[in-house]
Order: C-alpha cells, then sequence, then structure tokens
C-alpha cells in the first residue's frame, strides 16, 4: 500500500510526523508522502522516522492557490529543499493564514465564542493554525457538541465566521516547488468547484503554467470522477496520483490512510510507474533525502 497524500500536527493532521510514520507501518503503508499544509516543518522527523520503519518516504507540501471558487492546492511532490522561493511562498502563506485566523477569532466574538488565535497557536505549537483546531478548542470549551457542528454553523463557505482565503499565484508556486526540487501536482481538482463542461479547458491552462501531474485519485470522490480525472491528465501528458488525505481517524473518519476513491486502496502504480520515474528525470535518484 502507498499514500501520496498525508497530513501531521505540523498542519492540521492529530499525528505527530514521527508518529504518522509509525501509524503508516502499523497500516501495512510501503511508501508515503507527507504534505502539510503551507510548512515544510515536519519533514525531516518524518523521513527519519520513515527509515527506522523501512517506508519509502516522499518529502512533500501543499500549497494554497489564489484560485475566484472552491479551492485551489497544489502538492510539491519529492522535495529535496526548501528553496528561497518557496521560503517566500511559505512566509506569505503563513501571514495570510494569519490574518485569516484573527478575522474569524472576531467574527467568532460575536456569537459569544471566545477562541483567541494565540491561544491555538500556544495550545497546538504551531503557527500553521486552520479551521479544524478552532472547530477541537469550540468542542473542549462546549460551545459545540461536535467539530462537524463549527463548520456547518460557523466556518463553511456561506457561513458567518467564513473568512476567504487568499492563496500565492500559481504560477510562483510552481517555480517555488521546481526549485525545491518536487514535482507540482493539482491536489483535489474537483474542489475548485468547475464544472465538467469547464474543466478540461481549465485543466489546460494550468498544465500551461508547469503543474506536471494531477491527484486523480483521492478519497472525496468516486471512482468514476478519478478515472474520468486520470483520463483527462493522459491527454496533456501529466503523470497521476493519489492520496487519502489524511488527517487522522478522528478528525475525518471516511480519510483512512492508504485509501483513496471507492474506498480503495491507492494502487502502487501511481508512485511505481508515475512519480518515482518523473522524479528519476528531475534527480537521477527517486530516493533522494530531504535537506531541510
Amino acid at each position: 500500500m502507498i499514500d501520496l497524500h498525508t497530513h501531521s500536527k505540523a498542519s492540521d493532521g492529530t499525528y505527530s510526523p514521527g508518529e504518522l510514520l509509525r501509524y503508516a507501518a502499523k497500516k501495512n503503508i510501503k511508501t508515503l508522502a507527507l504534505t502539510d499544509h503551507d510548512t515544510t516543518s515536519g519533514l525531516l522527523e518524518a523521513q527519519e522516522e520513515a527509515r527506522i520503519q523501512g517506508i519509502t518516504f516522499v518529502p512533500g507540501i501543499e500549497l494554497t492557490i489564489d484560485w475566484p471558487t472552491g479551492e485551489f492546492h497544489m502538492l510539491g511532490l519529492g522535495l529535496q529543499r526548501t528553496s528561497p522561493e518557496l521560503k517566500d511562498t511559505i512566509l506569505f502563506l503563513r501571514q495570510e493564514r494569519r490574518n485569516r485566523n484573527l478575522k474569524m477569532s472576531e467574527k467568532l466574538k460575536d456569537f459569544g465564542i471566545q477562541v483567541d488565535y494565540d491561544e491555538l497557536v500556544e495550545k497546538f505549537q504551531t503557527e500553521n493554525i486552520g479551521r479544524p483546531h478552532f472547530a477541537q478548542v469550540m468542542v473542549e470549551k462546549g460551545y459545540i457538541k461536535t467539530r462537524q457542528e463549527a463548520f456547518d454553523r460557523y466556518f463553511a463557505s456561506g457561513r458567518p465566521c467564513y473568512v476567504n482565503r487568499v492563496g500565492e499565484d500559481l504560477a510562483k508556486a510552481v517555480q517555488a516547488v521546481k526549485s525545491s526540487g518536487g514535482v507540482p501536482v493539482q491536489a483535489h481538482p474537483l474542489s475548485m468547484y468547475v464544472s465538467w463542461g469547464k474543466m478540461e479547458e481549465t485543466m489546460s491552462g494550468i498544465h500551461e503554467k508547469g503543474v506536471m501531474g494531477l491527484e486523480a485519485w483521492h478519497s472525496g470522490i468516486r471512482i468514476a470522477e478519478a478515472e474520468r480525472l486520470e483520463k483527462l491528465a493522459r491527454k496533456f501528458g501529466m503523470i497521476v496520483t493519489g492520496g487519502s488525505d489524511f488527517h487522522g481517524e478522528k478528525v475525518r473518519a471516511d480519510r483512512r490512510i492508504g485509501i483513496t476513491a471507492g474506498k480503495r486502496p491507492v494502487e502502487e502504480r501511481l508512485w511505481e510507474d508515475e512519480l518515482k520515474p518523473m522524479l528519476e528525470k528531475i534527480h537521477g535518484d527517486p530516493s533522494l533525502e530531504f535537506e531541510g
């Protein structure tokens, strides 16, 4: 089993990077990518534990991209380093994320809910705070009963405490990933909220800006949709990847490590026949380690 899209406590997952790799080993994952949101801070720890567990480790990141509808996330897979360009992108996104969190905290006060940004940073020991962190503390303080309730009542798009994301320019993000030795891959493309009628034209433009791969297989879609996306990737000569988007079984019970669309295991071919050969072209050796 493999998984090319997972998260740790370095962003909004529930396991530390080391714990995630130990958990993956128990679930018989042989190849795993850690792709935390807008940060590379957990990669060295995960890489060391992967060595201990005998797991092939793929250093990665998931970047927030500026997009007019839905959300556009881009994976950087097979990173060798955090280049100056990637550091600039991470710094920009961190500041924008902080601004968004401060605005959400202020909006919550209108409903008598006190959850301060600094409180979240201290509790979770990360500046990479997101809505799931707010939701967890709101449950702990008794404002709501479940984390999902936070999104349904306050944080989902159109709800009273939702604040629009500000993402990185796509061309800059692509260059940031490539300069770090990675392969830019569009994550869960259906989250862009682009109709199927406009999907081919949209993907053509994205590919022209340097995105080299498409995450056709994601746990949040149906098999027929994944197959359709894979066919679209082939049309543009893009590699195809897949993953669970695992954050922890207590966060999203529907996202199990190593499992993707249609509750199928992530196929090994997406590493052996797709990403690995691409990294060989770039690095000459797909097993080169992340340098920090």
